[in-house]
């Protein structure tokens, strides 16, 4: 039998999982509270609580590691990479872009070029800070 707290980091944790699978899908609040068998407002502060970030900030940082990925690897052009990874907005996704990372899209593409490492080891070099 799991304790309280091992119950709720279940439900926490199927919704995390929840958003790394679907990053590109919209997503909302209400729908990930039930995904974790709790409301709204119980789900946030008890996910900000357990990964110390709240699960808006979690689902933009994953986009954004997404998009960094594709930057690395593809031509893709900045607008469609932008909408592959969940959003809707060109504006909104430089603007949550450069605060993560620091630096534009277009300038972390033209900064960075292909190296012969291994791709896991490239991800935790390059992976934003949640306290960014």
């Amino acid at each position: 039998m799991l304790s309280p707290g091992e119950d709720q980091n279940r439900r926490l944790l199927r919704a995390r999982d929840a958003m790394d699978r679907e990053f590109a899908h919209a997503l909302d609040i209400p729908a990930l509270a039930r995904i974790a068998l709790m409301s709204p407002t119980h789900f946030t502060r008890s996910f900000r609580a357990t990964f110390g970030e709240t699960p808006h900030r979690y689902l933009q940082r994953r986009r954004i590691e997404r998009a960094m990925a594709l930057l690395r690897s593809t031509s893709v052009s900045i607008t469609d990479l932008a909408a592959q990874v969940g959003f809707e907005s060109l504006g909104t996704f430089s603007r949550t872009f450069r605060a993560i990372v620091g630096m534009s899209p277009t300038e972390f593409r033209a900064g960075t070029s292909p190296v012969d490492v291994p791709v896991c080891f490239i991800k935790a070099w390059t992976r934003p800070s949640r306290f960014g």
